[in-house]
């Protein structure tokens, strides 16, 4: 199958304030993209904007299906379409399930999966129009169990199951759906975690191997783009990870909780 151009495209970045966001709208400006950039907060949102020229800034909290639709159609306004719609926006959390207020969970699950799920649904008839491309970042979690994650995990496996299927649904119309498993990326978003109850925690991250980088991830899930790869893990320990829950499940559940321990300590 030939590659896609992506030059001149329209790309619609969700999360582009932050770290991974920013890094993804830069590495698709670099081919020539047109960007929408979506993000709830306007401050950050108008720094990224203000360094990429030609890009348009769209507040817009995913988890309002009326919000998306109207960043949508402003995207659409402005630039006649959407081609490549890049799910990245996120958060997490690091708790114990036991001390974990389900409201977490349920806050967790509704930015990850069905902010997701809601601006792709807006971005729907577009997409098939021009026959144009969906990529999710989800993580190592979403086909592994990461400790003191369960919300995290939850919404990161949920995508996998959702994207997959879309993928499914959509390839008669010509969509590619790529989905995109990073490790530990060195963003900022550990910054933000919450803990059990609800507020940032202060707890210290605690990680297995080498973090990869921002501008890595971004690059690598261009490429996957360009390519139409279906899935693409990026970093060795996601690799090792993918390789041992297929084949010794039990054997990687030991070594990432010991590895973990310290998640479940307050």
């Amino acid at each position: 199958m030939p590659k896609r151009d992506l030059t001149g495209a329209v790309v619609v970045v969700t999360g582009a304030a932050g770290g991974l966001g920013a890094a993804v709208a830069r590495r698709f400006a670099r081919s020539g993209a047109r960007l929408a950039l979506v993000d709830i907060d306007p401050s950050r949102l108008a720094d990224v904007a203000d360094a990429l020229p030609g890009s348009e800034a769209l507040v817009c909290d995913l988890t309002d299906p009326d919000e998306c639709e109207s960043a949508i159609a402003a995207v659409v306004e402005r630039f006649g379409g959407v081609d490549v719609l890049i799910n990245n926006a996120g958060m997490t959390h690091r708790s114990a399930f036991a001390d974990t207020d389900p409201a977490v969970i349920r806050k967790v699950m509704e930015v990850n999966y069905l902010g997701s799920v809601n601006i792709t649904k807006a971005a729907m008839p577009s997409l098939l129009e021009r026959r144009g491309a969906i990529a999710v970042v989800t993580s190592v979690a979403g086909f592994a169990p990461v400790l003191g994650r369960t919300g995290y995990a939850g919404s990161k496996h949920a995508l996998h199951g959702f994207f997959d299927t879309l993928r499914a649904e959509l390839r008669p119309d010509g969509v590619d759906v790529t989905i995109v498993s990073p490790t530990f990326v060195d963003t900022d978003m550990q910054q933000r975690a919450l803990g059990g109850d609800g507020d940032v925690t202060d707890h210290p991250q605690s990680r297995v191997g080498k973090q990869v980088t921002a501008d890595d991830v971004a690059d690598r899930m261009y490429r996957a783009v360009e390519r139409r790869k279906r899935w693409v893990v990026i970093g060795f320990i996601g690799h090792l990870t993918r390789v041992m829950t297929a084949a010794v499940p039990s054997i990687y559940e030991r070594m990432m909780a010991r590895s973990l321990r310290s998640e479940l300590d307050r």
